[in-house]
């Protein structure tokens, strides 16, 4: 995959096929300590300890339509280039947590990708699901919890136009407002 938002976007995929009804996406930006960390969290069915770790095997799947599932394993290799780390914690009934780390300035690293975009989508294409989404940078952070915005609009579905318009700019502008923050 060529940014790290597409696993983030594979991975709440994996999550929504689990029955999650609330994907958590977290990343972290630490640029004093050299780390980059996302992590997501969804409280789906969950897997067995074997499961979770047949999940890193790119011969593995559970899906019918594929015979192969390249997502979690080709996410772990990255993390693995880039001196940093892997954990699935996984239990049935209760969800799955993917924490994934990468040295921030590591030449093999991926870039970020279109968070926002990747955010906007997955809320936009499953307006049943909770989202929550965190992004800090040198401990700065924006959130965005579908549930608060659920509340403000009062039953108003998030992909009419209006409401699909302003989650996109409200997105984008907060992302870009805690970069322009955090460097000064």
């Amino acid at each position: 995959m060529r940014d790290i938002s597409l696993h983030v976007l594979d991975i709440a995929n994996n999550s929504l096929e689990a029955a999650a009804d609330l994907v958590e996406i977290l990343v972290e930006e630490d640029t004093i300590n050299n780390i980059l960390r996302v992590r997501i969290k969804d409280n789906g069915r969950g897997m067995d300890k074997e499961t979770a770790k047949k999940a890193v095997d790119p011969f593995y799947t559970s899906r019918k339509t594929r015979k192969v599932g390249l997502g979690l394993p080709l996410l772990k290799a990255s993390c693995d280039r880039c001196s940093g780390t892997f954990s699935i914690k996984s239990e049935p009934g209760k969800g799955t947590e993917i924490d994934a780390s990468f040295q921030y300035d590591n030449i093999d690293r991926p870039p970020l990708g279109d968070m926002p975009e990747t955010v906007f989508s997955l809320v936009i294409l499953n307006p049943s699901i909770d989202f929550v989404y965190r992004h800090s940078y040198n401990g700065q952070a924006f959130m965005m919890d579908t549930r608060d915005l659920r509340e403000v609009l009062q039953g108003l579905p998030f992909n009419t136009p209006e409401v699909a318009g302003w989650l996109s700019g409200h997105l984008k502008e907060g992302i870009s407002n805690l970069m322009s923050t955090s460097s000064l």
